[in-house]
């Protein structure tokens, strides 16, 4: 961090993933001095498996981030859904433009930070959170919560900010800091993925996400990157009967399964090493304040306990952050809180819900086989059921009716295709 880094700010943004990064861009387009921390160096990679989904791809749009931005970005047009008992159903993925992609988090979480740069925000990476001290009940604006981090060589800075905006992951040193707990905590689910190139089948186009008995609840996927590469790997839900010595021995064999085989081709080969990372699906529990501190992204637990998809939730709740923090000009840090918790959960907290009984169900066997029988049925529930996959909103209706309005199944793609 240079000497030269400001002692005040109106907001601290703790890690600059997708969730920090969409804060700070949002801020900073409004005129807030916005300083951004970050342990790592931009670029760096992110255990991932690099899907966006329709919410992803909305959050992107209203960030400003086009594809030319990404230079692995691909479109997906095609989804392929296996059942356990290997049932392949085709889903076309509706058309106009972009209602999924895929991108390396390597290349998407870079151009995020630029944009978050490019507005204004002050960027200071290799930088590691030591303390943090907030004055829970502070609504004088003239008091700041003062935060303490340390760079490679051991020199330390002390940053004061009237609002702190904690994306800084999982295991958030914010929350840890603040006494707040979550120690053993594992998260609601587990994933290992490699990047693989030489993919000559099918995969090196389509979005495949196999059903496997033994992986239930949970999936395999594949999906398409340009070049002959693709990101491949399997989530399994934490169900307190696996350990991690199973979800190995899972992932051994998982590329020599004739149907996965089969899709990637006689010529695929890993790439580097695997990887694997918890992943938090637990926003019905989380605790989303702090005094003057926001929850956002993982350190809120905001993924899709159904699928274990996070990014578009990151991007949601960095940006709902924000807001929050603008929708409070006198900086009165209770008004701040309530506003973000309010419209956190309003966006998340029944789809959660509704994904949870879902999740339950399709952990069955018999029950994944009926699900993707009964989508292959006919051309409608093809077209509709994709649309369910990737974009939460038609999910979250049947818990919330007061989202529905008459074309929220026809709403264009976020990226519609030039004209």
């Amino acid at each position: 961090m240079p000497q030269s880094v400001p002692p005040t700010a109106d907001v601290l943004v703790i890690g600059a993933g997708p969730a920090g990064s969409a804060a700070a861009i949002v801020l900073a387009r409004a005129g807030r001095s916005v300083v951004m921390v970050d342990k790592a160096g931009f670029p760096r990679d992110k255990c991932c498996g690099d899907g966006l989904t329709t919410l992803a791809l909305r959050e992107t749009v209203l960030l400003g981030l086009h594809p030319e931005h990404v230079p692995n970005w691909q479109t997906v047009h095609d989804v392929w859904l296996r059942s356990p008992n290997g049932r392949e159903v085709h889903l076309p993925m509706p058309g106009g433009g972009a209602f999924a992609a895929t991108t390396p988090r390597r290349e998407l979480d870079d151009a995020l930070v630029g944009l978050a740069k490019g507005a204004g925000a002050d960027l200071h990476e290799g930088c590691t959170l030591v303390s943090l001290d907030v004055d829970e009940l502070a609504a004088d604006p003239g008091r700041r919560a003062i935060a303490v981090v340390e760079t490679g060589d051991g020199t330390r800075h002390e940053i004061g900010a009237r609002h702190v905006i904690a994306a800084d992951g999982m295991w958030s040193a914010s929350r840890r800091l603040l006494g707040l707990g979550g120690d053993g905590y594992m998260g609601e689910w587990h994933a290992f993925r490699q990047y693989v190139s030489g993919v000559t089948g099918p995969a090196a186009d389509r979005l495949y996400v196999w059903f496997d008995d033994d992986l239930l609840p949970g999936y395999a996927w594949s999906f398409p990157l340009p070049g002959g590469r693709a990101n491949v790997g399997f989530g399994v839900l934490r169900d307190g009967e696996r350990n991690g010595r199973q979800m190995k021995d899972l992932w051994a064999g998982l590329l020599d399964r004739p149907h996965i085989r089969a899709a990637l081709g006689p010529d695929v080969e890993p790439e580097g090493r695997h990887t694997a990372w918890p992943i938090p699906a637990g926003i019905d529990k989380a605790t989303l304040t702090h005094g003057p501190v926001l929850f956002v992204g993982d350190a809120a637990r905001a993924t899709d306990v159904m699928t274990g998809e996070g990014i578009g939730q990151a991007l949601l709740t960095g940006r709902l952050a924000a807001e929050a923090v603008l929708g409070a000009p006198s900086g009165d840090v209770r008004a701040v809180a309530e506003r973000y918790s309010r419209t956190v959960r309003s966006h998340l907290l029944a789809d959660h819900r509704m994904s949870l009984v879902l999740g339950r169900a399709l952990a069955r066997p018999w029950v994944a086989r009926g699900a993707v029988r009964l989508v292959g049925l006919t051309p409608w529930t093809r077209r509709h059921f994709v649309r369910w996959m990737f974009e939460d909103e038609h999910r979250a209706v049947i818990a919330t009716p007061r989202r529905w309005h008459r074309q929220f199944l026809r709403r264009p793609a976020p990226y519609p295709d030039p004209t």
